[in-house]
């Protein structure tokens, strides 16, 4: 009894033993998650973000990375930061993706301070957890593990973090074209469009790589009239035309489309389908054009099947005893790609009628671009990362309906395919941009091993 006692002892000394450089290793994950979440990279507070570039420089140092470079810009900051190949093969670099800033969160709306980082129930919580510092502080990690298992690259890796992904996309813009030396690759890998949905029961459903988006364009709707005393209505009236422009667009269907994106999206799906989606989608395959397939798979996959446009703020009327002089709405569009911003423009124009004017709104457009190509190094890369964790995962590309800073590289001839380490729960939302933004815990911290399979089969 004594010996077998020992034995027992001595095994569970040795898993302890393995289990505290884990958990250390995990701690030290959170902690650096916490620090970067609970800085208010919002537009307008620049000092937040000088705070995180000089944070995030740091962090580089400790992967040996010291070629960092901070571009003060439109009120917010850039960081590009290079480790160049150990053993060059003369391959172009890699550009990892992803941006410092978050959308704006009011206090009074939250239960919690929006920037107090916490965990609750298997999440992270705080503004920004989701979209996009989880993959932002993933990056960094796997990083510092590449560097700590003595990784060699044998071609640049380049990181572009971007501090107005939400706003004007300035940084992207900038990077793209007059600091194009610094971030010139190969194809770049955007950890803010990618990642894996996984059920609580650890079922995989699948992990999802980004090689298309919509092109992101609002439009303002204008009505204008010349008024009078409410005490005399006139036909004509600026609050109803536009009204009426608004119900029209509501109404309307745009034209079916498919394109590589979403028929390779399409095809994994109703291969895996095996019930009614399975077979609409089958059908919608044979017949891109069918408006009725069409229209029942877009309910089931909205803004996957055309151009989308909704109307997202209202304004109108200048007294409450006044007929109306002017009235104007802002309509947000998806649009699919290969369609032009000004033809969605013209067609909004004619639903509107002649009593209200439509014009682009120029600042908010995003590049046009055409999907970039399906590469099988990067996929089959992919699923091997994916599969140290989950084997068997399937890979399925797709065509994302939101903006990224993806576009603008797309659009200068750099293909972007949008991935990511990290994974959620299937029906679990993660409140991106919205209340009580929160990220899985298994997943923020799974992501790491996995990204780092990932460089290593790309950039070994």
């Amino acid at each position: 009894m004594i010996i077998r006692s020992l034995i027992i002892s001595a095994l569970l000394s040795t898993a302890a033993a393995a289990q505290a450089p884990q958990d250390s290793r995990r701690k030290a994950e959170r902690d650096l998650f916490e620090r970067i979440v609970e800085m208010p990279t919002v537009a307008g507070r620049p000092g937040e973000f000088r705070k995180l570039t000089t944070l995030l420089t740091a962090e580089f140092r400790k992967a040996g990375i010291t070629n960092v470079v901070v571009k003060d810009h439109d009120n917010t900051q850039t960081l590009i930061a290079r480790w160049p190949a150990a053993r060059p093969s003369g391959k172009k670099p890699i550009l990892l993706m992803a941006h410092m800033d978050v959308v704006e969160a009011k206090a009074s709306d939250w239960k919690n301070p929006p920037f107090e980082f916490r965990e609750e129930a298997g999440y992270y919580l705080g503004r920004g957890s989701a979209d996009n510092k989880s993959q932002l502080t993933g990056i960094v990690l796997a990083l510092q593990e590449l560097r700590r298992q003595g990784f060699q690259p044998t071609r640049d890796i380049i990181v572009l973090f971007t501090g107005d992904e939400e706003t004007n996309m300035h940084g992207v813009r900038r990077a793209s074209t007059e600091w194009r030396p610094l971030i010139d690759a190969e194809y770049g890998l955007n950890f803010d469009a990618g990642g894996g949905a996984v059920y609580k029961d650890g079922r995989v459903d699948a992990w999802y790589l980004q090689i298309a988006e919509k092109t992101y364009a609002d439009y303002k709707l204008v009505a204008t009239n010349r008024g009078g005393h409410s005490s005399g209505p006139r036909p004509d009236n600026a609050i109803y035309a536009l009204a009426s422009a608004l119900k029209a667009i509501e109404a309307h269907r745009f034209e079916p489309m498919i394109n590589d994106a979403t028929r390779a999206q399409f095809e994994l799906l109703a291969a895996n389908d095996k019930g009614q989606l399975g077979e609409l989608i089958k059908q919608f395959l044979a017949d891109p054009k069918d408006r009725e397939s069409a229209d029942l798979l877009e309910a089931n996959e909205p803004g996957s099947t055309r151009t989308r446009c909704v109307a997202t703020m209202l304004s109108g009327g200048h007294a409450p005893n006044a007929l109306p002089q002017r009235a104007e709405a802002n309509v947000n569009c998806r649009i699919f790609p290969g369609v032009k911003i000004e033809i969605v423009r013209q067609q909004l124009q004619a639903m509107s009628g002649r009593d209200v004017t439509v014009a682009t709104d120029e600042a908010s457009t995003t590049p046009e671009t055409a999907p970039s190509p399906l590469r099988s190094d990067i996929t089959d890369a992919y699923r091997a990362a994916v599969a140290t964790r989950f084997p068997g995962a399937p890979v399925i590309p797709f065509m994302s309906a939101g903006a990224t800073d993806g576009s603008y590289l797309r659009a200068v001839g750099i293909p972007v395919y949008g991935v990511g380490g990290s994974w959620g729960i299937v029906g679990q939302k993660t409140g991106a941009h919205g209340l009580d933004e929160k990220v899985w815990v298994e997943g923020f911290h799974g992501q790491v091993p996995i990204t780092v399979e990932l460089l290593r089969r790309l950039a070994g």
